[in-house]
């Protein structure tokens, strides 16, 4: 009893002492927000040039929502966090004319986030609208044995390797931000294939050589130039549908791949689409006879709705948030408040999780 007693006040007495974090002590189901450390440390750098909110470390921001609330510092919403900490830290680089910084805050804010079992997607963020363009137009990886996770990483990296480019960096970098190979389902640990040393400054997923790589070189300089070669960018899949008729959310966006969207009933005339064929252009006309309406739906579609809200993608030469090039974003930015993407399924992906 005495030994007991002896060491819950030896924790007590540690957690209470300055610049100990309470969250590095409690059990965490998957303790991976360390395996990016290069990246973590290269954000804190310029976090802390400027850091207005106190947010207390990037690390929270890679935590799952209660942890991550430990740490948020005057940021309200937990899951967005690791967009704030990753803006903050954009800003910052970008008035200091680093490059450098700025590039690893881009890479910050598409890293994944700590869940709580093999396959279980982070929440994104949606009540919080990035201040700069370039971070809006990103969100994180999600778990790779999470349902679509390959495809949507790979999104997610392409449209990381355009940012960084676009502010001067090296687009190969984008890699920075690839995640593990999938874990199995159903793992009572919630490990999966990660690892997390807080000691390691190169990161352990690169050190023990665990980062799956999303893009290979040619595709992440392809990404860079806005080119087909590197997945469902707008030069690729993005032109495809726009051109075809099918940027009718890419035959299932309204419909979740399968009539399955929020809605449940996102078509233009409430069709399933469970044969891989968009509504209303079974030629593979768009909508509206072809009026250019490459959104969801036309005027008549739009009622099919009901009272959910228009979870439809506009693919625009001339996005809202000012980027100067064509890509896709959401038809309702105050319902789902994301940055434009050259990649249909970023934005998908973010207003099926929203």
């Amino acid at each position: 009893m005495k030994q007991s007693i002896f060491a819950l006040s030896l924790v007590g007495a540690v957690l209470g002492r300055p610049g100990v974090n309470r969250y590095s002590f409690e059990k965490r189901e998957v303790p991976q927000e360390h395996a990016h450390r290069n990246v973590n440390l290269e954000v804190s750098k310029s976090l802390n040039l400027d850091n207005p909110d106190n947010i207390q470390d990037p690390i929270f921001g890679l935590l799952g929502a209660k942890a991550a609330a430990e740490g948020a510092g005057s940021i309200t919403d937990p899951d967005c966090l690791q967009q704030a900490t990753a803006d903050q830290a954009f800003t910052n680089a970008k008035t200091a004319g680093d490059v450098n910084g700025m590039t690893f805050a881009l890479i910050y804010r598409a890293l994944e986030r700590n869940t709580g079992s093999v396959g279980l997607a982070s929440v994104p963020c949606t009540s919080i609208q990035a201040v700069n363009p370039e971070i809006a137009a990103l969100q994180q990886h999600q778990d790779p044995a999470s349902d679509g996770a390959a495809a949507l990483n790979k999104q997610i990296a392409t449209e990381l390797a355009a940012q960084i480019s676009a502010i001067g960096g090296d687009p190969t970098l984008a890699n920075e931000a690839s995640t593990f190979a999938p874990g199995e389902i159903g793992d009572q640990t919630a490990k999966g294939n990660t690892c997390d040393d807080d000691a390691d400054d190169a990161g352990c997923i690169n050190t023990l050589g665990l980062r799956v790589d999303d893009l290979t070189e040619d595709e992440a300089l392809a990404a860079a130039q806005g080119g087909a070669g590197a997945g469902n960018s707008a030069a690729g899949n993005g032109t495809a549908n726009a051109d075809n008729g099918n940027a009718n959310v890419d035959n299932g966006i309204a419909n979740n791949n399968a009539g399955n969207s929020a809605c449940d009933s996102g078509n233009a005339a409430g069709n399933s689409n469970t044969g891989g064929t968009a509504d209303n252009n079974a030629s593979g006309n768009a909508n509206s006879d072809n009026a250019g309406n490459a959104a969801a739906g036309d005027a008549a579609g739009a009622a099919s709705f009901g009272s959910c809200t228009d979870p439809t993608i506009t693919f625009s030469q001339a996005p809202s948030d000012g980027r100067q090039e064509a890509a896709f974003e959401a038809t309702d930015l105050t319902a789902f408040p994301h940055g434009s993407a050259l990649g249909i399924g970023v934005i998908s992906s973010f207003i099926c999780g929203t």
